[in-house]
């Protein structure tokens, strides 16, 4: 159970949430130490403002929170913050639909990354308010937890190993069976896009697979990117492209924060996570722009640009997704600029041709304020793909990248006649600036909305 939230016996002090449009009414009777306090601190009920009432003997004795003119259960992620450590209750009315988003609003806004430096910890506990489901609101707080913690840990201490030992960890904790290709195994055994993209950095490239449920179980596959630091290789990033690129393993982070939750939660799925791991790093054995590398499906990929390598390792990873006979393959990339370009860095795009997934995700990325934006695979633009010397090129030109590198990704999502149903997830995965629940730095964009959506069809 998520360390911050308190049972329903605890001892507690009240939070009075407030509209904007309530705070005259609920000033009205209140006494004159409460009001000059009010007006002293410009408390207003504006969204996100906390103010601590003082009794008589100095102890706090109620919370008022603002709203704003708000309905989202997400402005209560601004609470933990601003608490001192106790346990509290919300007072005021809630609509029951709402009370389980504002107890993950909550729960997500007392997360601070204390790894290498010091920092009080969030110690203000909420008892669950009416409506709450405390146990999923528990997953889903801890398994966020988990990804950004992974995202944020820098790349000298979240390399190719210990991604690796993370997902082991992981797995072992949940009985899954755990399989690993490390090094020139995968060429051995056929991952030659892995390999490539991974084999000039000191630490080997290589593929991890957990696998959980039932055989006869629906079988679903979560692919994530893990690039542990991309520097962009051959075709070296410029040093501000550099700045964040510890981040590039953000679609394995979310891939292991959403197995994390769903093994938890024991849906009925055979639940398997693939994991290619590398680090897109130089040296005398790197790949090179013009290099043709066939791919594990059997296309042969002219390297137009090394720093296009996520697309790479994926490819190899969901063509064996797609080979293990699974029905869905949900893959997480921090794959391009040009999806952030187009929607900015807290709205990520999401690729299917299924209808029916599609409505799903948008339906649960509303439900969870978790937002996800459909864009188009226009198979117009696979024109740009082409290579002269090969089946395909592995990164389409100026215009269009996000979809160019959906496009290039679902190439490799079908094996043979089996076409699994598989959506395409172009995550940022980290936070510019702090909002309510989303403090400052790694992000596991689409987790919450992905979750909600399985949870529905599968629990």
């Amino acid at each position: 159970m998520h360390p911050n939230i308190a049972p329903a016996e605890a001892t507690f002090t009240p939070i009075h949430a407030i509209s904007a449009a309530e705070w005259p009414a609920y000033l009205q009777g209140k006494s004159s130490v409460q009001a000059a306090l009010a007006a002293h601190y410009d408390f207003k009920a504006q969204a996100g403002r906390v103010l601590l009432v003082p009794a008589p003997d100095g102890s706090l004795e109620r919370v008022l929170f603002g709203l704003g003119t708000s309905q989202d259960a997400a402005v209560y992620g601004a609470l933990p913050a601003k608490l001192p450590a106790g346990d509290y209750r919300i007072v005021s009315p809630l609509a029951r639909e709402i009370g389980h988003g504002v107890l993950v609003a909550f729960l997500l806004g007392t997360y601070v990354f204390d790894r290498y430096k010091a920092k009080e910890p969030r110690a203000a506990r909420l008892i669950p308010p009416v409506g709450a489901d405390v146990e999923a609101a528990s997953r889903t707080a801890l398994a966020v937890k988990l990804g950004r913690d992974l995202v944020n840990t820098p790349p000298n201490d979240m390399g190719p190993d210990a991604l690796e030992a993370v997902a082991r960890a992981l797995g072992e904790q949940h009985g899954a069976e755990i399989e690993v290709i490390t090094g020139e195994a995968l060429l051995a055994q056929n991952y030659p896009l892995i390999h490539a993209v991974g084999r000039g950095a000191v630490h080997a490239p290589r593929l991890v697979i957990l696998r959980i449920g039932r055989p006869d179980a629906y079988p679903l596959a979560l692919v994530g990117k893990g690039v542990t630091f991309d520097t962009g290789g051959l075709n070296l990033k410029p040093s501000a492209g550099m700045a964040l690129m510890k981040k590039d393993m953000g679609g394995a982070a979310c891939a292991l924060a959403l197995f994390s939750s769903l093994a938890e939660a024991r849906l009925d799925v055979r639940l398997s996570v693939y994991l290619p791991i590398v680090e897109n790093s130089m040296d005398g054995n790197s790949f090179r722009p013009s290099d043709v590398i066939r791919a594990r499906n059997g296309l042969s990929v002219e390297i137009d640009n090394t720093d296009a390598e996520g697309r790479l390792i994926l490819a190899d990873a969901v063509h064996r997704a797609s080979e293990d006979g699974n029905a869905m393959i949900l893959d997480m990339a921090t794959l391009t600029g040009a999806a952030r370009v187009a929607l900015g860095p807290e709205l990520p795009p999401f690729f299917t041709e299924d209808e029916e997934l599609a409505s799903d995700l948008a339906d649960a990325a509303r439900q969870t304020g978790d937002h996800l934006w459909r864009m188009p695979l226009w198979r117009a633009y696979e024109d740009d793909l082409e290579s002269p010397i090969a089946d395909l090129k592995n990164s389409g030109g100026p215009f269009a990248g996000a979809i160019n590198g959906a496009l290039f990704i679902s190439k490799f999502i079908n094996h043979g006649d089996h076409k699994p149903i598989w959506a395409h997830f172009d995550v940022y995965c980290w936070n510019p600036k702090e909002k309510p629940g989303r403090p400052q730095g790694g992000e596991v964009h689409a987790v919450r909305a992905i979750e909600t959506m399985l949870r529905k069809r599968f629990n």
